[in-house]
Order: C-alpha cells, then sequence, then structure tokens
C-alpha cells in the first residue's frame, strides 16, 4: 500500500495543476492576453477585463490597449472576456466563476450596476481588488472607477459638437438621443449633462430619448421611427458605440444626409464611411485603446499595493501622471474626429 499511496498522491497534485493550467488555457482563448508572466519578485497579478459587450469594436479596441500595458508590465496574467450579447446576468456569473478560480484583480464595465453590484461586492469581501472602467457601478462594489473623462465633459462636447455642425451662432431645431439602454449609468449621466448643457442653446429642443438596448439594427429603427415621428427633426445623438453608427445608416437610407445632422460617441474605424460621405460631421470619443491600457495598469497597482485609496496621481507607463479625483482615476481629453483627422486614427 505505501508504494501505491505515493504515486497516486502525485498524481493527484499533477491533476490539480493540469486542471488549473487547463481552466486558464481555456479563459486565455476567450480573448486574453497576459500569457502566465511574473515579475522579477516572481509573483503573477491574475487581472479579468469584462467589457459590457466582447466582439463589438469599442471594446475590443480597449482590449488591445490592455493586452499591450500586461505585456509591457510582464507581471500580469490578463483573461479578457464578457457576454457578447451584452447580458448583466451572464456578466455576473463570470464575476462569480473569476473569484473562484483565485482572480487578484477583476475590472467591470457594468451594463446594469443593479443587477452587478452584488456580485462584485461578494467578490470584493471576498478578497478580490474590484475595479471599473468605461462605466461606474456603486461605489460601495468596487475601489477605484478609470473613468475615460468627466461625465460633464462628455456631455458638453456631445452638445457643443451637434451645435456647431448644426451651425449659427443660435443653433435652431429639434433633436432627439438614440441611448444604449434605460438603464445603463454612464448614458445616464451624460443624459443628464446633456440637458444641462442644452440650456446654453435655447433654441435646440430635445424632443425624445429612445433606447436601443446596445443594438444597431435596433438603433437604425429606432432613428427611422424619430423621423417619422418629427420630420423637422434636425439632430441626432448617438450615445454608444453601436447607437451612433445605427442612427448614421437610418438617415443614409432616408436619403437626409446633410439635413438631420447626426453625431455621438463610436470608433473613427465604425464612422469613416459616414464622415467620408458626408452623413456625419463629427465623431466625438477618447482613445479607447490607451482606456485599456490605463485600466491594466491601474489593476496591477491596486494589486501590488501601489496604488490605495486618497492617491491624487497615478503614473501609468506612456500615458504618464493621470489625475484621481477621489475615486476616479482620469484618462484625459475628449477627441473629436472629422474629415480632416479621422484616417490618423486606427481604432
Amino acid at each position: 500500500m505505501r508504494h501505491l499511496t505515493r504515486p497516486i498522491t502525485l498524481g493527484l497534485l499533477c491533476g490539480a495543476v493540469l486542471t488549473a493550467g487547463c481552466g486558464a488555457h481555456k479563459d486565455a482563448s476567450g480573448g486574453g492576453g497576459g500569457g502566465g508572466a511574473t515579475s522579477s519578485a516572481g509573483k503573477t497579478v491574475n487581472v479579468y477585463l469584462l467589457p459590457k459587450q466582447k466582439g463589438i469594436a469599442y471594446f475590443t479596441s480597449c482590449s488591445v490597449g490592455a493586452e499591450a500595458a500586461a505585456k509591457e508590465l510582464g507581471d500580469v496574467n490578463l483573461v479578457y472576456d464578457g457576454p457578447t450579447d451584452g447580458a448583466p446576468e451572464a456578466a455576473a456569473s463570470l464575476i462569480e466563476s473569476w473569484t473562484l478560480k483565485g482572480a487578484n484583480v477583476i475590472c467591470v464595465s457594468p451594463n446594469d450596476p443593479n443587477v452587478l453590484a452584488p456580485a462584485m461586492t461578494k467578490a470584493k469581501q471576498g478578497g478580490v481588488h474590484m475595479l471599473t472602467w468605461d462605466a461606474d457601478s456603486t461605489p460601495d462594489s468596487r475601489e477605484f472607477f478609470v473613468d475615460q473623462a468627466t461625465s460633464e465633459q462628455i456631455g458638453d462636447a456631445l452638445v457643443d459638437t451637434m451645435a456647431k455642425d448644426i451651425g449659427g451662432a443660435d443653433p435652431v431645431g429639434k433633436v432627439a438621443i438614440v441611448t444604449a439602454t434605460l438603464t445603463a449609468a454612464n448614458q445616464n449621466e451624460w443624459i443628464k449633462f446633456m440637458q444641462e448643457r442644452l440650456k446654453k442653446y435655447p433654441r435646440l429642443q430635445l424632443v425624445a430619448i429612445k433606447p436601443c438596448n446596445d443594438n444597431q439594427t435596433l438603433a437604425f429603427q429606432v432613428t427611422q421611427d424619430l423621423m417619422k415621428a418629427y420630420p423637422d427633426l434636425k439632430g441626432v445623438f448617438g450615445i454608444s458605440s453601436v447607437a451612433f453608427p445605427g442612427a448614421a445608416e437610418a438617415i443614409k437610407q432616408a436619403g437626409k444626409s446633410g439635413q438631420v445632422l447626426v453625431t455621438g460617441l463610436s470608433t473613427p474605424n465604425n464612422m469613416k464611411p459616414y464622415v467620408k460621405d458626408g452623413t456625419v460631421k463629427s465623431v466625438v470619443l477618447w482613445n479607447t485603446e490607451d482606456l485599456g491600457y490605463l485600466t491594466i495598469y491601474a489593476a496591477e497597482a491596486v494589486a501590488n499595493g501601489k496604488l490605495k485609496p486618497g492617491a491624487t496621481t497615478f503614473h501609468a507607463g506612456k500615458l504618464g501622471d493621470k489625475k484621481i479625483e477621489g475615486d476616479k482615476i482620469l484618462l484625459g481629453d475628449i477627441l473629436v474626429f472629422n474629415k480632416d483627422n479621422i484616417d490618423k486614427f486606427n481604432f
């Protein structure tokens, strides 16, 4: 029996190691980067990056920057994965699964904070560092929010861009918003500041706010319906990366390019065809690759104790020192792409 016990024990240990290894490879195949790197101290930081919806260009470009940061840091094992349909319930299940697998940090872009916050809080209480990025959750469910810009900056930029595109010292007309979902926390914050900024242009009248459930086909249909309901509609804001191209396509197919102005938030690559054919004058966004890059730098710093509550600045590799307001790490400036500069960007 003694001769049999030791080989069996070793076999079980080897099996456990192989099982853990298989788990890591399975997740990495879902879009991970990093790949088992270690720091000079031999410690690996397991970071899971959860987008609202995997497979759309906006979040894919964020993952490119995240992978670059993981390779640069050298001690981050990065896994990028998320629900392809954007279902918050599926995202919550991933958080629970990654916690059981020994995650050090989970970075979440929550589609619905009400659904995700309980899973995030439970993971945090279990010792996992929780960050939000792109969109925020409840403050008690995470340590820091990696914010692309303040909501006021984004709301102001959207309204000012629409006013400029409509033209004139005192732009006039009815405008509508096509948003992601009615529960999307960041979009709701942007809308709040958009409504405030519209007071600067009293002859711009906001007539409707419609959700597209972050579906480009539905955004197309919603915009068609808006143009039918308001034949004199002058402008449409598409404030998600799929709402904007959906709205632009509806206006283009209706033959109203230049008559109904459309602006919003999406990647330059998504919007280049519409900018070049004149349907869209301006695209508002931030550098999405830098957002992913900054998030992984923050995750690694939190896990290693280099970034703690109360900090006011944070050094993030090639991005330099980034400002921290309270518990929000700010990426920086809003970018506006147009026909003169959009070809300079590839994300």
